[in-house]
């Protein structure tokens, strides 16, 4: 310790002086399933706290059931004849508070867009929320190649590419970007590259198409409904 007192005294609450950055990160399992709940309470608290989510769409860490965030048609533990039902979006839920920053980002599709966002939240005062794509061994890919897949789940449309900043709504601007383009891949094309999607063709082929064609049209929906909310009149602004 130095002979100084002030300087002592001074080390003592050196640690307060310094901003600090708290990061919550967690699985899709506990964000959107069973540790929903915290979730939206720290989402609402309006604290300087940022979450970021590692979405592989399934329960990795247990075997690999479905969760709510498992998309429509993936064959998982507890949906075998492919899930039913289509993904629950967290980021929408997160938006409706209009005060969290959100983000949907995939680093193998665009890595720039992925660093921009990590700013972003960092730099918001408030609560912050990424959702990043990640890729996973339950998804039935070879893993020497798995920025490829994700950059497939973006073009067909997939997995959507957003930030939603509510600093934006200060300057009258929509707080909603969409850094998605409009898909270009068939949604087909993209799953039948992952085991996860493509074993329904071999054990039920029949709801396997039917999967498919609902895919295809929940993805040319949401893209058109999120274009909606990034293109709409903001205060008056045109955007």
């Amino acid at each position: 310790m130095d002979k100084n007192e002030d300087v002592n005294n001074l080390l003592v609450v050196a640690d307060y002086l310094v901003k600090k950055s708290v990061w919550i990160i967690g699985g899709d399992g506990w964000a959107y399933d069973i540790g929903y709940g915290g979730l939206d309470h720290v989402l609402a608290s309006g604290k300087n706290i940022n979450v970021l989510v590692l979405d592989t769409e399934v329960y990795s860490n247990t075997g690999g059931q479905t969760s709510k965030a498992t998309p429509l048609s993936a064959v998982a533990k507890f949906s075998f004849g492919g899930k039913p039902t289509g993904k629950k979006d967290l980021g929408l839920m997160a938006m409706s508070y209009g005060t969290v920053y959100v983000a949907s980002v995939a680093l193998g599709a665009k890595d720039d867009h992925t660093l921009k966002a990590f700013l972003e939240a960092e730099a918001y005062d408030g609560p912050s929320i990424i959702i990043a794509y990640s890729h996973c061994i339950a998804h039935g890919i070879n893993m020497e190649k798995p920025l490829e897949h994700q950059k497939a789940a973006v073009d067909s449309g997939q997995w959507l590419l957003y930030r939603y900043n509510p600093e934006r709504a200060q300057l009258k601007q929509n707080p909603l970007i969409l850094d998605s383009r409009p898909p270009k891949m068939p949604v087909e094309e993209y799953m039948n590259m992952e085991n996860r999607f493509k074993m329904l063709l071999k054990s039920k082929p029949e709801s396997a198409k039917l999967f498919y064609k609902m895919a295809q049209e929940n993805v040319e929906n949401r893209f058109k409904f999120y274009q909606y909310l990034a293109n709409r009149t903001f205060d008056g602004v045109s955007q």
